[in-house]
């Protein structure tokens, strides 16, 4: 296989698969989809096996890039921890090229989406990229002169894990007050859940698109009201953009990158979010007035981002 062929891009959530043929120009030309049998590793690996071969019957000679939610080795071999796929130092290379007979790279879904967004999305001629992944919770991705940062062991990038309040909400980290408990899909639906608990009574849409029942709060359902006016759930997007702005000014004072790249479901949904987002974080950025500010800017590639990061990555790293 050439750096000019076709790849195979396999993106595995947690509640679904996606996968797609994407040619060297970023296109897919080919989709399907079927869902995560999320704790299931065996099921995962044969679901993606049968995904793998079905799109292979279309460019034999593919190899093949993966980008899941967890920490790979820096080899891109094994699976050292997964969350939400039940997979502790899994050698999942291995046994998926061993299923298929082809050639697999693994990667961090968050860095596979912001490699697509440098490489053919919003970051396109920029040197210095930091991309953010907001969905549930927070992911992230370092690109600096065509190089994925990924640090020491691999598992770099991790920003919604950096401690923003000390002491604050509990994360499913095993830390407390992190950042992607105050700038995510999950933050919006603690929030909103926390609005009808105490009766507010400026929640009185929420309360009826939920039918009183707080646990059918979500972070899309906040979303969707704002996106209807809805002035209680748009200031809980405010709210959220405050904090992923103050976030961004941490990050800059680290990085200080050229570009912010905000993608993930939540960051594409709402553009309320992303513009309070930059105004917070040039009123916090340290030195301001004395240093340029970096751009921030809304993801292009949408929920194609990491299939088509992961085939490109295994398209450079694999090619012959």
């Amino acid at each position: 296989m050439s750096a000019g062929s076709p790849a195979i891009g396999i993106d595995i959530g947690g509640t679904k698969i996606a996968a797609g043929l994407v040619g060297p120009d970023g296109r897919v030309s080919r989709h399907l989809r079927h869902a995560t049998a999320g704790h299931d590793p065996a099921a995962v690996l044969d679901t993606v096996a049968s995904l793998i071969a079905a799109l292979g019957a279309d460019a034999p000679e593919a190899t093949v890039g993966v980008g899941a939610a967890g920490w790979m080795d820096p080899d891109g071999g094994s699976v050292l921890f997964s969350p939400h796929l039940a997979w502790r130092n899994e050698p999942l290379r291995a046994k998926l090229e061993a299923a298929t007979g082809r050639r697999v790279l693994l990667s961090n879904d968050a860095d596979a989406a912001g490699w697509a967004e440098y490489r053919f999305g919003a970051a396109r001629g920029h040197s210095h990229v930091v991309c953010l992944t907001l969905g549930t919770g927070i992911g992230g991705a370092i690109v600096v002169d065509g190089q994925l940062q990924r640090g020491r062991f691999g598992v770099g990038s991790e920003f919604g894990h950096q401690t923003i309040v000390p002491g604050g909400q509990r994360c499913a980290c095993g830390n407390r007050g992190c950042w992607e408990q105050y700038a995510s899909g999950n933050a919006l639906a603690r929030e909103g859940r926390s609005l009808m608990a105490v009766h507010s009574p400026v929640a009185f849409a929420l309360r009826e698109a939920a039918r009183n029942d707080p646990h059918l709060v979500t972070g899309e359902l906040v979303t969707a009201l704002a996106a209807d006016g809805d002035p209680a759930c748009r200031e809980l997007i405010i709210e959220a953009g405050q904090w992923l702005g103050r976030g961004l000014a941490n990050l800059a004072a680290v990085l200080d990158p050229g570009i912010f790249v905000i993608g993930g479901g939540l960051g594409a949904a709402v553009p309320l979010l992303v513009e309070t987002a930059e105004v917070t974080y040039r009123e916090n950025l340290s030195g301001r007035g004395y240093r340029p500010f970096a751009e921030v800017a809304r993801a292009e590639l949408g929920a194609d981002a990491g299939m088509v990061g992961a085939a490109d990555l295994a398209r450079r790293a694999l090619a012959d």
